[in-house]
């Protein structure tokens, strides 16, 4: 039962992975994590410019996997921000079983690799994940101390989603209580989430906002996988709050 809650909660089987997915994208870096039979992989997409850049850990949502990403990150490029997309354990090409515990363990084995790279900033890191992301990118705030995080669609916490559905919270095997970890958080946070969201209403970005030392709350007329929309504000406003936070400069 424990494992089928898990099973509910990072529904990897229902994914495809194309084993030639990295051909699809230049300048992407595949990097690895080696395991007891196999490796959890990484890409990294390293920004434009001289000199060693900022970067951004991207956690992605529990039913996409980092190949869904590349092009949507771009923006990040453009501003000079390197781009870090470490994989979940099961998800796509990666061998092993997800849980907070494994995902913290490769997320963090990923950043300090990064950060020995003459090409990288190890002092500039920004944290972003989005929905169940936003709960992966949460746990590491506190063992990695980011300059700064963006949450996009994220829950107050997986009990507290699962309430909804009539799921007590004891059954409920990784918690990702976002809302007490942001208590701690010294660095500012922009927090993104639509306002027609039906999956993780907008009372968690609320919510979210409130309990955040130093928070921006941007709200769009979006659903939960829609959210930012395209074409709207979302980039040039956290291109202004990037700049604040001295992640990107000039």
């Amino acid at each position: 039962m424990f494992g089928l809650r898990r099973r509910i909660l990072f529904p990897r089987h229902a994914l495809t992975a194309d084993p030639s997915a990295l051909r699809h994208f230049d300048g992407v870096e595949r990097l690895a994590r080696r395991l007891r039979g196999g490796e959890v992989e990484a890409w990294f997409m390293r920004a434009p410019g001289e000199g060693p850049r900022p970067v951004v850990l991207f956690a992605h949502g529990n039913g996409e996997l980092i190949e869904h990403w590349p092009d949507l990150l771009a923006p990040y490029l453009d501003l000079g921000i390197s781009v870090l997309l470490p994989e979940y354990r099961g998800y796509g090409r990666s061998v092993g079983w997800p849980s907070a515990r494994t995902i913290g363990q490769d997320f963090r084995w990923f950043v300090e690799q990064v950060r020995q790279r003459p090409d990288v900033d190890a002092g500039r890191l920004l944290l972003h994940g989005r929905s169940i992301g936003g709960g992966v990118v949460c746990d590491l705030a506190g063992p990695l101390q980011p300059q700064a995080m963006v949450l996009w669609s994220t829950f107050t916490s997986v009990g507290d989603v699962a309430k909804r559905f009539g799921i007590p919270r004891i059954l409920v095997p990784d918690q990702f209580d976002n809302e007490t970890a942001l208590r701690d958080v010294r660095a500012p946070t922009f927090i993104v989430h639509g306002t027609e969201d039906k999956l993780i209403p907008v009372a968690h970005a609320h919510r979210l906002a409130a309990a955040a030392r130093d928070s921006q709350l941007h709200l769009y007329a979006a659903g939960h996988n829609d959210c930012p929309p395209p074409r709207s504000d979302h980039w040039l406003a956290l291109a202004s709050f990037l700049r604040n936070a001295d992640l990107v400069r000039g």
